[in-house]
């Protein structure tokens, strides 16, 4: 199977790549391109893809999707202490319908996945990340989400899919694959209270835009369970973008959104990303500038990832058993890194999920919470999700 979908970088973009200084990043990629064709992928560990979709956007009113400001400022980045390859794909261009791009998208992401490459997709509506998402249908059984945004995007099932109601669609269609649903940065005043009580019934996480911002490295353990990683723009407060692209004055500044993208970079399940609500006009420099450094960012920690194997070797964690009343919660502290995780029971009297016991990456104050009493809301939530 081929990557029959894919359009190769424009002509403009590969023109100002050929202005920078060879120690830029647009000189250490591999570029399809319409002289050279296709790149040779061996070896390659992440590929840029961008998706000029964005029909199923509930705003739609015509415009077109179009990246080259994004790729003309990642390319002018310079890369860190990095060892891994990258290219870049090119662009999937609108299909005669949506779901002809859904198809293309999925195709696409479904070869890579088969090739241990990271794709990061730019787009386009968020709806995207319903294609991403039916691309592990042959790779992974059970799947974990993870939505940057200040939506839960659960919209009415019954309706066609939107960029505001994709969740609905991944989560009533079969194969049931969805495992976990996260949101992060979410804003209370743009979710309905049936939604905010859907999430809480199905055990999905959520944290608000404000516990984000107080304790970033929150997100972290979030991220570490995550294998796909879906950005909205909108969750970016207004001040930190151009004109076109304004969407609430609250939101995630730029140095958040950029230190989300690197543990989402840093986790070793985390095989997707992807950053869409891009909105392409003529002052969208800061924008641009943004995504592009939202990308370095997880460039940058896909570089930093460390192989851990916690249960592997007794030398490589400590164990730490806590009495709550009637539980006993089983922590375990990597040795090699100082990350923490917490033990999810097997049941063998309910129809679980997992059939086996687990580990649920957590932080160092559910430890301390859990010597004082408090059972940690990861753990429960997975517990109860695991009961079914």
């Amino acid at each position: 199977m081929t990557f029959n979908f894919l359009s190769p970088v424009s002509d403009e973009v590969l023109a100002h790549n050929e202005l920078l200084l060879p120690q830029a990043l647009g000189k250490k990629l591999k570029i399809h391109s319409k002289q050279h064709g296709l790149p040779d992928l061996d070896n390659v560990k992440i590929a840029i893809l961008g998706v000029l979709e964005n029909r199923n956007d509930i705003n739609y009113m015509g415009s077109e999707v179009q990246l080259n400001n994004i790729r003309k400022v990642f390319y002018s980045l310079y890369p860190g202490n990095w060892h891994t390859n990258m290219a870049d794909l090119g662009d999937i261009l609108k299909g005669d319908s949506v779901e002809d791009t859904y198809f293309a998208l999925r195709t696409t992401i479904t070869i890579l996945l088969e090739k241990k490459i990271i794709p990061i997709i730019l787009g386009g509506s968020q709806d995207l990340t319903y294609p991403n998402y039916r691309a592990y249908d042959s790779i992974c059984p059970m799947v974990n989400v993870v939505n940057v945004d200040s939506n839960f995007d659960l919209g009415d099932s019954t309706l066609p899919i939107k960029n505001n109601s994709y969740l609905g669609k991944i989560i009533l269609e079969e194969p049931y694959n969805l495992f976990n649903y996260s949101t992060i940065g979410y804003q209370t005043y743009f979710n309905s209270q049936e939604e905010i009580d859907l999430m809480e019934k199905l055990y999905f996480e959520a944290y608000r835009l404000g516990e984000v911002s107080n304790a970033i490295n929150l997100v972290e353990p979030v991220m570490r369970d995550a294998h796909i990683v879906s950005v909205d723009l909108k969750a970016v407060k207004a001040s930190e973008l151009s004109k076109s692209q304004k969407y609430s004055p609250n939101g995630l500044d730029g140095k958040e959104i950029c230190a989300i993208a690197r543990y989402a970079g840093i986790s070793n399940k985390v095989s997707s990303f992807g950053v869409y609500e891009y909105q392409y006009s003529t002052d969208d420099h800061i924008t641009a500038m943004l995504v592009a450094q939202i990308m370095w960012y997880f460039v940058e920690g896909v570089n930093c990832r460390v192989s851990e194997d916690v249960l592997g070797d007794p030398i490589n964690y400590q164990k730490f058993n806590v009495l709550i009343d009637d539980d006993e919660l089983i922590f375990y502290k990597s040795i090699k890194t100082g990350r923490w995780w917490i033990e999810i029971p097997f049941l063998p009297d309910v129809n679980n999920k997992l059939k086996k016991h687990t580990l649920l990456p957590c932080t160092h104050e559910d430890y301390t919470d859990a010597t004082h009493g408090k059972i940690p809301e990861r753990w429960y939530k997975a517990y109860k999700k695991n009961s079914y």
